[in-house]
């Protein structure tokens, strides 16, 4: 059998080597356009902010010791450019001798990624304008900072990469501006999560700019103009563009295989294309969504070296193995904060018209009485018919990623809330609390479910008008500090004794600092014959922090 893999990093590499693993005699190669074929990409920006100080610790493979481990025939620096699938060939190119021939197959698996979006702006091509996806995007810019002595730098786009490339320029000393064409960063994480981490950012002393969107480029004395939609200039030195990727389907799409409606390559369940005879991995298919139904891809490593896996066992042992699709579980690191995120947001569960709950809390990374304790939100979503968890969704600093694992394991298996108020996790003081967060989101999401929490959200303050009430339970000292405006306080502690100044005939919406002391107020009221009471999700410090950014 002779097997071809076109592209390799992680889809690729992943399949070529469970391929040679299941079959020792087979005939493996790999063409990669490029000059490596295995490298940590999502250590690129660590090692522009010299967190990663060895270049050679980003490469996880060469083509000689993938060859000399797995017998395996690699060709770097050489291009498909065309399939024959009648003839079951391919055409290559040797991007440095400029020779072209081909090669038969009897197995085709494509992993050609996905390719950086790059908008035809005016003056984009001038000299310190980047965009990062491999390791010679890694060494131009590397070499540029350098030598250039860079001072001012901006980023067009706030995501994941663009955030991870603010935060090492920042370490690196320069001053930092990033550009975001929406009203957040982070798309796939919901407005309030989202503010949250904009505030940090912002506290490090980086300018960000929402809703605003670059127009052109122009050369200057000592580097380069930025040209704003809304005619407003900014200077910098390097400009990395990090609007976002797109599949990369041009050799599948010449080659008459089928696309879908998320623009990637059409897979089946087994990871076939349209021509049985070829299979697709990595950032260039798409699949169903297993929450929405939709078609989607993702552009994540875990996922392309699992989809390599398993479609080098349909391969071999002729599809055994179904691809479910990914939930988009995700961690990043943006200065000293965590943020991760598993599941739809809530955002997009609207779009798509799936019905649901949300629900935020706020709790110690570990028990508070062990020093060192930080506070983590958790927003998850999760349906109002048996609680099945949706989304999951947590910022802070300190056990975030080990919570975001439990929860997208919840996603996958489509478990419910119930199922994770039973959570048993490892407990001692220094790691998590007798009553961890996951337990503690869940409980929440219990009590809305049995309608003994009736919740409203930050976004819809606006909808209380004088004939309710809006009830402030924190002390004092907390609504003399800030409070949210044509409130009342009552301190939850006072509440027994003074509910009598609260009208029955009205709907009291209360608020507390994160949302506990709210809970507790309202099953006082509730229990007193107030049946028109709801609690704000996540407390002021949610509205208070989205009011922040909603003004900028």
């Amino acid at each position: 059998m002779k097997y071809i893999i076109v592209g390799a990093v992680a889809g690729g590499a992943s399949t070529a080597a469970r391929l040679r693993r299941l079959n020792e005699k087979a005939e493996i190669i790999i063409f990669e356009k490029g000059e490596y074929i295995s490298y940590a990409n999502c250590g690129l920006p660590y090692y522009i902010g010299n967190v990663i100080k060895n270049r050679n610790s980003l490469l996880i493979q060469t083509a000689a010791s993938f060859n000399q481990r797995f017998n395996i025939d690699v060709r770097t620096m050489t291009e498909v450019i065309g399939i024959d699938a009648s003839s079951k060939t391919i055409t290559a190119k040797n991007n440095i001798t400029g020779e072209e021939y081909q090669e038969h197959y009897d197995k085709l698996v494509l992993s050609p990624g996905a390719e950086p979006i790059k908008p035809p702006l005016l003056g984009i091509q001038n000299e310190g304008i980047f965009t990062l996806r491999n390791v010679a995007d890694t060494d131009y810019i590397k070499a540029f900072v350098q030598q250039k002595q860079v001072k001012k730098s901006l980023v067009v786009g706030g995501g994941f990469i663009g955030l991870e490339m603010a935060e090492n320029l920042h370490n690196l000393g320069l001053e930092v501006s990033i550009i975001e064409m929406g009203n957040q960063i982070l798309a796939p994480l919901d407005f309030p999560m989202a503010a949250i981490v904009q505030q940090h950012i912002r506290s490090k002393g980086v300018n960000l700019l929402l809703n605003t969107a670059v127009a052109g480029f122009e050369k200057n004395d000592s580097g380069l103009t930025i040209l704003l939609n809304n005619g407003e200039k900014l200077d910098a030195d390097v400009v990395i563009m990090s609007i976002g990727v797109k599949p990369d389907t041009r050799l599948a799409d010449k080659a008459g295989l089928k696309l879908g409606n998320a623009k990637g390559i059409w897979v089946n369940e087994y990871l076939q294309t349209s021509d049985p005879n070829i299979y697709a991995v990595g950032d260039a298919i798409e699949f169903t969504n297993p929450i929405t139904g939709q078609s989607m891809n993702t552009y994540l490593a875990g996922p392309a070296n699992k989809q390599g896996r398993i479609c080098a066992n349909n391969i071999v042992l002729g599809n055994i193995d179904r691809y479910n699709g990914a939930i988009n579980t995700a961690i990043v690191k943006v200065f000293d904060m965590t943020v991760a995120t598993a599941g739809t947001a809530s955002k997009n569960l609207n779009s798509s018209g799936i019905t649901h709950h949300v629900s935020t809390i706020h709790s110690g990374s570990h028990a508070g009485y062990y020093p060192g304790a930080q506070q983590m939100s958790i927003q998850i979503a999760f349906s109002p018919d048996g609680g099945k968890l949706l989304g999951a969704q947590i910022v802070g600093y300190e056990g975030v990623d080990k919570r975001i694992d439990i929860l997208s394991s919840a996603i996958q298996r489509q478990a419910t809330v119930f199922e994770l108020t039973e959570f048993e996790h490892a407990y001692a003081p220094p790691y998590s609390s007798a009553k961890d967060p996951v337990n503690m989101a869940a409980f929440v999401a219990e009590n809305i479910l049995h309608k003994k929490h009736l919740v409203f959200y930050w976004d819809q303050l606006n909808d209380i008008t004088d004939k309710d009430i809006l009830l402030d339970v924190r002390t004092k000292e907390e609504f003399e500090a800030g409070h949210i405006p044509n409130a009342i306080h009552i301190p939850v502690d006072s509440l027994r004794e003074r509910m009598q100044e609260l009208d029955h005939s009205k709907s009291i919406f209360i608020y507390c600092q994160g949302g506990m002391r709210g809970y507790l107020s309202q099953r006082i009221l509730m229990q007193n014959g107030y049946d028109q009471v709801k609690n704000l999700s996540g407390g002021y410090q949610v509205w208070e922090t989205c009011q922040n950014e909603t003004t900028k």
